[in-house]
């Protein structure tokens, strides 16, 4: 009996000291702190982030306001305890150590939830398979370039047309987020970007080093696609932007703990005033099969790294992600492709055609996903040694992508991420008739271009001209002012030329009632100082 319960009481200490990752949450922030900082803004983002929110209109909030490093280190004091990445958007921690040390933590005033990446720890889930996610995009084919086959990637989504404007994403910040990028500093490719001080910097947030060689080349060679520029070989999508090069991915494991150090960078590319972020990554299955995620967490709500996409894209950077290239496996997207937060890109062939490897939707909440195509299989990319090659996977169609998005959000960049990623899923190919592997199908950034312009045209009328909506109207019409009035005479005539209404207006109480017309046409106009404009409006 003395035997059996040695060895039960070892198997208990053996599963305490198991260890267990977590995300740990705090209380909220201090609200004097809070409110300081949010009074003085440029004590918590740099300028440049401040102009890009203030064009955008994007809020300033809580969000952006630092963790409690107190909070932090506390936690990473607790026994057992290591703290492994932060987050001030989602205002919690990233621990290891184990079960009994993490729950542990609850025990701290401050502490008010903790949720474990194990999910057999908070609820039920079925056990999964690792697979390299890697191994499609390694499989590269060594050919020697010239500029017409690097051609095929860029004119498939008539980038080529944004290049001849002038679009090329000169004054776009990119940040990009990967496994590492050796070679950026010596590589022939990315010479403009360094001598003209566009490589702004990056950071290891696995190691914690400012150097982001990293575990891997993969993120080399998803750079390439945008930034690289070899004259008369190869030209990325976006070779006038400015890039940020973060390593989030540990080659040596995969872990939920990658999910969060990503976020982590996300939240220091918002402060830096990053406009578009490239994420050639995919999370599903891991390591340790109790935290895999199962095609019910993948709602673009539940995970991570769905989390904390939609934090950044409420905060206006405009996120390109690959769908993954789970095809003959999971099949579907990974997180934070599942973000409605997320450009999800998928992969074509050289002719337009779907690439089987490429991970299809819908999200388990029935959307659509990915967003859109572009080539991957068979895509050009430089290596690490400035040699053009060949090579698959759907981390390349996201980094064409991406530099994409860059010079075309270039056109207009003061128009919000939402209304950029709308334009360009109506202009793909298969916008009007989505499908689980093609999502909306390839963009066309010629179209987009003249829908953008076509938009800013409208947008410019509308700062200089009244405008009435809606037309054909029910009950209220209402009055859209231009910049310079701020009020007016309203008046409607009928066809015999009679005076039926008649209201003063102004940008404050710009509605007027007019149920009480009888269906028909009428004449309305809008009268303000010396300007004077007529409209057909037709009452239903």
């Amino acid at each position: 009996m003395k035997k059996i319960l040695l060895l039960i009481t070892i198997l208990t200490t053996q599963i305490g000291m198991a260890q267990e990752d977590a995300l740990v949450f705090f209380e909220p922030k201090d609200p004097t702190v809070v409110s300081q900082a949010l009074a003085n803004p440029i004590s918590i983002l740099t300028q440049d982030a401040l102009d890009r929110k203030q064009l955008h209109g994007t809020p300033i909030d809580e969000r952006d306001v630092p963790l409690n490093e107190t909070y932090k280190a506390e936690v990473n004091n607790s026994t057992g305890i290591t703290v492994l990445a932060k987050s001030k958007w989602m205002n919690a921690v990233y621990v290891r150590g184990s079960q009994t040390n993490i729950n542990n933590l609850l025990n701290l005033e401050f502490v008010t939830s903790v949720e474990f990446a194990d999910k057999d720890l908070n609820f039920n889930k079925p056990v999964g398979n690792v697979t390299d996610k890697f191994e499609v995009e390694n499989q590269q084919q060594r050919v020697v370039y010239n500029y017409g086959d690097a051609e095929n990637q860029t004119e498939m989504l008539s980038v080529d047309y944004l290049h001849e404007n002038d679009f090329t994403g000169e004054g776009m910040v990119v940040a990009f987020m990967d496994n590492g990028y050796p070679g950026v500093m010596t590589n022939p490719a990315y010479e403009n970007l360094r001598n003209e001080g566009r490589l702004l910097g990056g950071y290891d947030f696995v190691e914690r080093t400012a150097s982001y060689e990293g575990t891997g080349n993969h993120g080399a060679n998803t750079l390439s696609d945008a930034a690289a520029f070899l004259d008369g070989q190869f030209v990325g999508t976006a070779p006038d932007a400015s890039y940020y090069l973060y390593v989030t991915e540990d080659g040596n494991s995969e872990t939920p703990l990658e999910e969060a150090l990503w976020v982590e960078a996300l939240e220091r590319a918002d402060s830096l005033g990053v406009d578009v972020v490239n994420t050639s990554l995919g999370y599903q299955d891991f390591d340790n099969s109790n935290y895999d995620h199962t095609y019910q967490d993948l709602d673009g709500q539940t995970t991570i790294g769905a989390r904390g996409a939609n934090h950044a894209f409420d905060k206006g950077m405009l996120l390109v992600t690959s769908a993954g290239n789970d095809g003959f496996g999971f099949t579907y997207v990974g997180t934070p492709g599942d973000s409605p937060g997320m450009l999800t890109i998928g992969a074509v062939d050289s002719n337009g055609n779907y690439a089987s490897f490429s991970s299809i939707g819908p999200t388990v909440d029935g959307r659509v996903k990915p967003d859109v195509m572009a080539q991957g299989e068979f895509a050009a990319i430089v290596d690490r040694f400035g040699d053009v090659t060949f090579s698959n996977g759907t981390s390349f169609s996201s980094p064409i992508m991406a530099g994409s998005v860059a010079s075309f959000w270039q056109v207009r960049p003061q128009t919000p991420n939402s209304e950029i990623m709308q334009i360009i899923r109506e202009s793909a190919s298969m916008y009007n008739n989505p499908s689980d592997e093609m999502g909306y199908g390839i963009p066309n950034f010629e179209n987009a271009y003249n829908a953008l312009m076509q938009l800013s045209i409208e947008d410019e009328m509308l700062e200089n001209n009244f405008a009435i909506y809606p037309n054909p109207v029910t009950t209220d019409v209402n009055i859209s002012f231009p910049k310079q009035f701020s009020d007016a005479t309203f008046t409607i005539y009928n066809v015999l030329g009679e005076q039926v209404k008649r209201a003063i207006v102004s940008k404050n109480n710009n509605k007027v009632d007019v149920s009480h017309l009888s269906a028909g046409v009428y004449i309305a106009t809008i009268q303000s100082q010396n300007k004077k404009t007529s409209f057909k409006l037709i009452k239903k």
